[in-house]
């Protein structure tokens, strides 16, 4: 028997493997606190949840309607792709952005949105960084991510249940791509099967002298995410005997993994080589070269033109149970 109690202020989710348990610890809890029991969960913290035989399919549509609803956009055109190829907020010289709490405010949601939303996870980081001092066009490159919403509000991911309850890691990096730092932005995403569970954008702490340094880098932050992911996943009693694949587009950054000289080249990342060689050596990670044109990852680190973001998406497991037919 299991029972897994999941806790957020005065909210909370129970689930487990024994409805008998779950009843009685329902009670339990009746009895010590004044509790209002909403039954099977639909509405969580704006997370819309809804259950059939594929698995549980999981969207912030009402948050992403309202958010629309707010920005005055219901009846704008829709947008293909949440942020052009060629824009580059980070050299904007237009005048300020004369409301910043409404940026602000925006952003903030987007940001949330984002929860069920890959398909955000690199446009919202990228103009969260102006939040401090907007100017006209990054209003503007907001207002876009907003019109892209409008084109399938209801979308979202889907925890299939013929899933291996395997874990697959997937690292990118574009290097030096701020133009005002050069830092390189770090991007991951990560299976669970054909799950998506966990993705991220960042922009690294200090500027890689290297493409290779960068992807590196960014092995090293996807190894620790599926280490994490991993101890989760065994205190929930689901265990990995094989290793996690993780797939990377680099060859340099393949082969400084798998090679244990130090020299000069990796000198500077030498903490994250030793990382991500003891993953290897212990059986954690298994990693694999990818070609770039498959590299799924991609769409965390660069804006990317329509056909390509389509294609990513569709290969990330996202869904739309709203689109017509």
């Amino acid at each position: 028997m299991q029972l897994n109690v999941l806790v957020y202020v005065d909210d909370l989710i129970v689930a487990g493997n024994d409805k008998t348990a779950l009843l009685s610890f329902k009670a339990y809890l009746g009895d010590c606190f004044k509790m209002k029991d909403l039954g099977v969960l639909k509405y969580f913290l704006g997370l819309e949840i809804a259950r059939n035989k594929q698995g549980i399919f999981m969207c912030q549509k009402k948050y992403a309607l309202d958010i629309i609803t707010e920005t005055g956009l219901l009846d704008a055109k829709p947008a293909d792709f949440p942020m052009e190829q060629n824009h580059r907020p980070a050299l904007a010289e237009g005048d300020f952005f004369h409301d910043v709490e409404r940026y602000r405010r925006l952003i903030g949601r987007l940001i949330y949105l984002a929860v069920t939303r890959p398909d955000l996870t690199y446009s919202v980081p990228i103009l969260s960084q102006f939040m401090q001092s907007p100017r006209v066009e990054h209003w503007d490159a907001a207002l876009r991510v907003v019109r892209y919403l409008k084109k399938s509000p209801g979308q979202g991911i889907l925890l299939r249940s013929d899933s291996a309850l395997q874990l697959e890691g997937w690292c990118d990096s574009d290097w030096a791509s701020c133009p005002l730092s050069r830092r390189s932005l770090t991007g991951w995403f990560v299976f669970l099967g054909l799950s998506p569970v966990s993705w991220k954008t960042k922009k690294q702490p200090t500027v890689a002298m290297s493409s290779a340094e960068a992807e590196y880098r960014s092995m090293s932050s996807c190894t620790r995410e599926l280490k994490w992911l991993k101890r989760i996943l065994r205190d929930l009693g689901v265990r990995h005997e094989s290793g996690m694949h993780l797939y990377c587009d680099s060859q340099s950054t393949l082969y400084i993994a798998k090679n244990p000289v130090f020299h000069e080249r990796t000198k500077h990342i030498e903490a994250d080589c030793h990382f991500v060689r003891d993953a290897i050596a212990e059986g954690l990670i298994k990693p694999s070269y990818v070609p770039t044109t498959l590299q799924l990852a991609d769409i965390f680190t660069k804006a990317l033109g329509k056909v390509k973001f389509e294609f990513l998406l569709r290969k990330l497991g996202i869904c739309d149970p709203y689109a017509p037919t």
